[in-house]
Order: C-alpha cells, then sequence, then structure tokens
C-alpha cells in the first residue's frame, strides 16, 4: 500500500498563570521565585482541614481572559477535583474545573502572512511565518480561526527540583498559584500555526494584564496535542494522539510537533499505529536530542476520577461581574494595528511596535491627538524615546515626560519654529527637566528665524565665502545646495529656517 498524502492536525492546551495578588484559595502572596516554602500556608501546602476560599480577582481575571478570546462566560460554574499522584502535588489531587468550565465556545483569529501569487497554481498563498507545513485555508483571506473549546479555572501545583540526578527537592511556593487552562478545537494543521497561536494568545493575554506570560519563567506553558490523517489507496486513517507536555518556547512547539509528525507517521507506515479514542500517549520534548520522547499512557479520564469539589460550593457569575470584566478588555492588539494603519497610515512596523504593550499603544494615541503630523510623533516615539527606554531597561510607565510633550515638539518643528536637528536638543532637555518644549525653547532662544532679509543676508555672506562652491555649482555640482545652506544653519547657529535657507541659496546660485 502506498500513502497518497498526510495532513497534520494539532489542538493546544495552555496553562496561565494569573496576576492576581494572591494564590487561588488561599491569602498567600502570588509572586514568582523567592526562598523555597516561604509563601506557604495550610491550604495551599493541603494540610488536613485547610479549607479554601475563592479569590474573586481570581474569577474576574478569567473572566478577562475568556472575554479577549471571544469565549461566552457561565452564569453558574463550580470547582471539582482531579485525582492523580504527583510529589509536588500535596493534596493528591488538583482543585480544577470539569464539566462546567468558567468560559467556552471561543475563539482566536491568527494573523497570516500574505506571500506572491503561487506560480503553478497561480493562487495567493497565506501562511505562518516560518511555514514548513500544507497551505492552509482562511477564515476571510487575512486570519486562520481557531476554536476555543474551554477555558477553565484551575491551581498550579509545586516545582520539583532535581539536583546533580542525586537529590530531589520540592518548593511549594507555586502551589497553589491561579491558573487558567485554555483548550482549543483541533484546528491548527501545522506546528507553525500552533507556535503562532500561542504568540497571539500570549499578546492579547499579557495586553489584558492577565498573565506575565513570561515563558522562562514557566508561568506560560503549552501542551500541545497532535496526530495525523492519512490517506492511503484513497481510505483516510487516523494515527493515535499524542499529547506534548510543558513546551514553554514558541520554538519548542514547533520543533516538537514537526518531529512527532514525523515519528507518527514513520509509526504508521511501520507498525499500523491507528487512532483509538480512549487512548493517548505523554510524550517530552528532549530540546538538546531534537525528539520526544514517552512519558507514559492514558487510557481514559476515569484515571482522574474527577468528583464535585466538597469545600467549594458550586457558585453564579454576577452580571456586574461580568461587565466589569468586559470593560478591561477593550480593544484587542491586532483590531489596534489595524485601525492605526487605517487611521494614521503607519506602517507594519510601526504598529506592530507602537502595540507592543497597551501602554504604549495609548500613550502614544495620546501624543497623537492633538499632533500636526502622527507620523512624526510615531519616528519620535519609535527612534529616540524606544532607544532611551531600551537603554535604561525601562517601560514607557516608568519615563517622565508626558504625551503632551512629545506632541508640542513635533508641532514646534512642524511651525517652523526650531529645526529638526534643534529638536534633539530639545527632546533631551525634556528628559532632563520635565519642561516643555515652548518654555525650553524661550529659555535657550532657540526659536527659528523665518526673517527672509536677515537669511538672505547670511546666504549673501556664505555664498561670496565660498568661490569654489559657485564654480561648482556653475560646472553642473547641484549637490553644493545642501552643503551652502549647511553652512547658512552653521553661521546662524541653527536659528535659520531650513526651507527658506536652501530656497534662497538655489535663487541665489541660480542667477549667478
Amino acid at each position: 500500500m502506498a500513502i497518497d498524502k498526510w495532513e497534520i492536525v494539532i489542538g493546544c492546551e495552555i496553562h496561565t498563570q494569573l496576576l492576581t495578588k494572591t494564590k487561588a484559595f488561599c491569602a498567600c502572596e502570588n509572586r514568582y521565585g523567592g526562598m523555597p516554602n516561604t509563601r506557604v500556608c495550610p491550604v495551599c501546602l493541603g494540610l488536613p482541614g485547610a479549607m479554601p476560599r475563592i479569590s474573586k480577582g481570581y474569577v474576574e481575571l478569567g473572566a478577562v481572559a475568556g472575554i479577549a478570546l471571544n469565549c461566552n462566560i457561565a452564569r453558574f460554574t463550580k470547582f471539582d477535583r482531579k485525582h492523580y499522584f504527583y510529589p509536588d502535588l500535596t493534596k493528591g489531587y488538583q482543585i480544577t474545573q470539569y464539566d462546567i468550565p468558567l468560559c467556552t465556545d471561543g475563539y482566536v483569529d491568527l494573523p497570516m502572512v500574505k506571500y506572491p501569487k503561487d506560480q503553478q497554481s497561480g493562487g495567493e498563498k497565506c501562511r505562518p511565518k516560518n511555514f514548513i507545513g500544507e497551505d492552509c485555508i482562511l477564515q476571510d483571506g487575512k486570519y486562520r480561526r481557531v476554536r476555543v473549546e474551554r477555558i477553565h479555572l484551575e491551581e498550579d501545583v509545586g516545582k520539583s527540583l532535581h539536583l546533580q540526578g542525586k537529590h530531589s527537592y520540592i518548593d511549594y511556593n507555586r502551589s497553589g498559584t491561579p491558573l487558567i487552562e485554555i483548550v482549543t478545537k483541533p484546528d491548527m494543521t501545522s506546528p507553525e500555526e500552533a507556535a503562532l497561536f500561542m504568540e497571539t494568545v500570549q499578546e492579547i493575554l499579557r495586553y489584558m494584564k492577565v498573565t506575565n506570560g513570561n515563558l522562562e519563567e514557566g508561568n506560560m506553558r503549552c501542551d500541545a496535542n497532535i496526530n495525523l490523517n492519512v490517506w492511503e489507496d484513497g481510505k483516510l486513517y487516523h494515527t493515535p494522539i499524542s499529547e506534548i507536555k510543558n513546551l514553554n518556547s514558541f520554538r519548542s512547539i514547533r520543533d516538537a510537533c514537526t518531529y512527532e509528525a514525523q515519528r507518527q507517521l514513520k509509526e504508521f507506515q511501520e507498525d499500523r499505529q491507528e487512532f483509538n479514542p480512549g487512548f493517548k500517549v505523554t510524550m517530552g520534548w528532549d530540546e538538546e536530542k531534537g525528539q520526544t520522547v514517552v512519558q507514559r499512557t492514558k487510557n481514559s479520564f476515569v484515571d482522574y476520577r474527577f468528583v464535585v469539589e466538597p469545600d467549594i460550593k458550586p457558585f453564579s457569575v454576577s452580571d456586574a461581574l461580568i461587565e466589569r470584566a468586559r470593560s478591561r478588555v477593550g480593544e484587542l492588539p491586532e483590531a489596534k494595528r489595524n485601525r492605526l494603519k487605517k487611521e494614521y497610515g503607519l506602517s507594519d512596523f510601526d504598529v506592530e511596535t507602537l502595540t507592543g504593550t497597551r501602554e504604549l499603544s495609548l500613550w502614544f494615541e495620546d501624543a497623537a491627538k492633538d499632533a500636526k503630523d502622527v507620523k512624526k510623533v510615531a519616528n519620535w516615539i519609535l527612534a529616540e524615546l524606544l532607544a532611551v527606554l531600551n537603554e535604561k531597561n525601562q517601560s514607557i510607565s516608568d519615563i517622565s515626560i508626558t504625551p503632551k510633550h512629545i506632541t508640542a515638539l513635533v508641532n514646534a518643528i512642524e511651525d517652523g519654529k526650531i529645526s529638526s536637528a534643534q529638536g534633539k536638543t530639545v527632546f533631551a532637555e525634556m528628559l532632563a527637566s520635565n519642561k516643555m518644549p515652548d518654555e525650553i525653547i524661550k529659555e535657550k532662544g532657540m526659536e527659528v528665524v523665518s526673517d527672509n532679509s536677515a537669511i538672505e543676508a547670511i546666504v549673501d555672506k556664505i555664498i561670496a565665502a565660498n568661490p569654489k562652491a559657485v564654480s561648482d555649482f556653475k560646472g553642473g555640482k547641484t549637490n553644493v545646495i545642501g552643503w551652502l545652506t549647511g553652512q547658512v544653519m552653521k553661521e546662524s547657529k541653527g536659528k535659520a529656517n531650513p526651507k527658506i535657507a536652501s530656497e534662497l541659496v538655489n535663487k541665489k546660485l541660480s542667477a549667478l
């Protein structure tokens, strides 16, 4: 038998820690790192008799995530116990949600890259970046829609530390940390789409202040469920599902799914392994070897022995909580990028950078509101302001000046009060003193001279002092206009209006 074709099917489960002040069911501080086992209590240690209580902020942030990912929010929900053994799971079960999750039936639209028309098919191709799989079917010619089946609330477990292969220790600081688990439908058809899905979700949830989304710290990680559709002699087969656990980088998602797809194809060809709905293989990803490794098998969800959490009553989610969550979502980053391009004519690079964080995008829009040239506002922020922030390792919220400073600076240049070169001096002084541009311009006597007669006198002086430049101009070297204009600006100490100076130099030379 010969394989006609095959395709990849991927669904993702993303676990994300939430930015609450306390843990999910106790008053212990919720933050990363620190001395092991110092932020614990009887509840998050699972000691006998300890009673968990729900944090309202926990549920609200879960609703924010759900609304941001276009989900329906349950008006009534509950918690369940999921039983399994692991050394850092102190209770022997995890408090989670099973059959009535907080959020259901959402979606995420993945922005795809357009490529030139294919020479063979004549059709336009749209793919994720670094695409290596089959061409994808798009939602509306630009986006690929991935359906979100559910988002449920649960608690994180502790952290096992294995030192030199000799000793194992457990840090319970992370135990009880509030999580959401985002479960998708198997809608992704390439490893690149799976990586792009996690990247898009990370951007949205960071934008909403739901999570830090720091992959290196493990507060966002992905389990990828992957199998293949294989057509052999006209008949369709499905390979067994593999769940690749705890992928903590976009690259590892892409590489692990790429390797696993090839492994499953080889296994199908050699052993005729086929899909069984009650069977799943749990795989790990060995980064150094670049291959997946079998960890365990699951025969069914009965293994987990789900029961209703008896210590937490089922509860209603109020309209007020849902409205608060909805008000916190606002405009999503991709929608904002499209609007900024349309309203202000900005480039893809401009809007990608300006929407890097919600704070930066709002800062830019505040500065652009009364600016006479929005593109120049963007340029000052991107080229000058962000350079300062990067150098000092700060965010836009740390900067001392306000959006109005940038607006006033751009308007001063557009009105001809100062030159662009002088603008950099004003910018540096703004950062140092927090003074507004008009005040700095006045104090330093920097206002541009636009009086034609005053500038003309300087032009005459410069032309008279540079006969060789005049000779070069007559010989066809028109670039001397710029050089002579520069000499005029130097003579005027930068105060001459550069546009008027250039026009007068050109006029004077042409008349000779």
